[in-house]
């Protein structure tokens, strides 16, 4: 999914609405990718969470779709 489509509070942290839906994600066993900038965000949280998440094997954050599309399929 294109990171534009998505409302910016999503990346609020504090407000809970990344942890919920990403949660319906992986309680339904399906795999997430979004792609986008993500250079202007500077909070530390966010950052830490978007690492996490690549390191895992259910959701993504990437540059390009492409990239979102590779890891997807692996």
């Amino acid at each position: 999914m294109n990171k534009e489509a998505i409302i910016e509070d999503f990346f609020v942290l504090s407000k809970g609405l990344a942890g919920e839906i990403l949660q319906k994600f992986i309680n339904y066993q399906v795999k997430f990718a979004i792609y986008g900038d993500y250079s202007k965000y500077t909070s530390k949280p966010l950052k830490d969470f978007i690492y996490e998440s690549n390191n895992g094997k259910d959701i993504f954050f990437v540059e390009n779709e492409e990239e979102a599309m590779d890891k997807l399929n692996r």
